[in-house]
């Protein structure tokens, strides 16, 4: 009976452990698991002139067995001419007073969140969170990784 107790008690013990929030830094390379998580938060800390400062990871879904790349890149301006709005075109003008609009032009996300979706059966959806969610740091600069 005592072994019955013991067994059971590493069973929720390793169960309230794998189910609880991770939060920290992660470093280019190294992954993080978050496990049937309500919401996940993917946030750039590294920053500089490396890469542009780009945080680069991959998702991967144990509920539908799918990876997505997310590119967090505040500092990245795509290198578009007249502050992204403009065009290069009649008579060699560079700029938005050639196409009479408002620039476009929008710096690149530097924190994103991933909310679970109750209304869907498990695996039903792409953005599906639930079970296992593993984020891996595919960029050169560090992440800032919150499940909860």
């Amino acid at each position: 009976m005592k072994k019955l107790a013991i067994v059971l008690f590493v069973t929720v013990a390793s169960f309230c452990l794998t189910s609880s929030a991770f939060a920290g830094s992660l470093a280019p390379g190294q992954m993080a698991k978050c496990t049937n998580a309500s919401s996940i938060t993917l946030e750039n800390t590294g920053g500089g002139a490396e890469d542009r400062g780009e945080g680069n990871a991959t998702v991967w879904k144990s509920s539908n067995f799918t990876t997505v790349a997310i590119s967090l890149s505040p500092n990245a301006n795509h290198g578009f001419p007249g502050n992204g709005g403009g065009s290069t075109g009649y008579g060699g003008k560079v700029g938005n007073d050639q196409v009479k609009m408002a620039s476009k032009h929008s710096m690149g996300r530097g924190k994103i969140v991933l909310s679970s979706q109750n209304n869907f059966s498990r695996g039903d959806s792409i953005g599906d969170i639930s079970g296992e969610v593993r984020i891996t740091n595919t960029g050169t600069t560090n992440l800032s990784v919150n499940c909860s």
